[in-house]
């Protein structure tokens, strides 16, 4: 069955957006008080799970942002919108939410689907002000949210060991912010943190039962493709 992709065009942004970093580290500090770590959030496997990612033509201004709805017991695809406009910010690390969140919060509100669980593929509160896009997107959104990233930022660990489901926590000196978690054998582990309303836990277990078969969990594996497909039919 070929799945229909709602695509939409990125809304302009609000009046009080940030302009530069100042702006946007205050907006921050003001919403990091929200983010909820002691909810333990949906079990794995039940009701529906989101993944989000964002790609970027650099050259030519453009971001494409694609959510893809899962059915958390099997991992099929319910439902997939993507979101194509102009990059709402400048490049600056610690501040990317403000580049991905309005091409994100856009394809979000085209779903017709309950998002369930989002997985970002990115840092929730493993991020230097404790409020990477999951924990951002989480907050402003109100849905549970974890953050899944490919490295581990400038945070440090010890390795895990080499089965899958071992992990090691993701330090900042001596304070937790994550778990780098191996989700295959043998494999380079990925970094899991807590986003909004989902214990560490219980984002590790997601992350163990989203990876069956690959590093990367499924939601990120197929938002990634969605993303990149939607970049290349956008900057055509």
């Amino acid at each position: 069955m070929t799945m229909n992709t709602t695509t939409v065009t990125i809304p302009p942004l609000p009046v009080d957006w940030p302009v530069d970093e100042a702006a946007a580290r205050a907006v921050q500090d003001a919403l990091r008080t929200r983010v909820v770590r002691d909810e333990p959030g949906p079990p794995p496997g039940t009701g529906h799970v989101t993944g989000v990612d964002v790609a970027y033509d650099d050259e030519r201004d453009v971001v494409a942002a694609a959510v893809v709805v899962l059915d958390a017991a099997s991992l099929a695809v319910v439902e997939e919108a993507t979101a194509v406009g102009t990059v709402a910010f400048p490049y600056v690390p610690g501040l990317l939410a403000f580049r991905e969140l309005p091409a994100v919060l856009a394809a979000l509100d085209a779903l017709t689907a309950d998002p369930g669980l989002v997985v970002c593929d990115g840092y929730g509160i493993a991020h230097p002000r404790r409020f990477g896009l999951a924990s951002h997107l989480g907050v402003v959104t109100g849905h549970p949210t974890i953050g899944v990233a490919k490295n581990p930022f400038t945070f440090s660990h010890e390795a895990p060991g080499a089965g899958r489901g071992s992990a090691a926590p993701l330090l900042d000196g001596t304070e937790e912010v994550g778990v780098a978690l191996r989700t295959r054998d043998g494999v380079k582990p990925v970094f899991v943190s807590v986003g909004h309303r989902v214990d560490l836990a219980r984002a590790a277990a997601h992350t163990l039962h989203l990876t069956p078969r690959y590093r990367l969990p499924e939601t990120t594996r197929r938002a990634d493709a969605l993303c990149r497909a939607a970049l290349r039919e956008a900057t055509a």
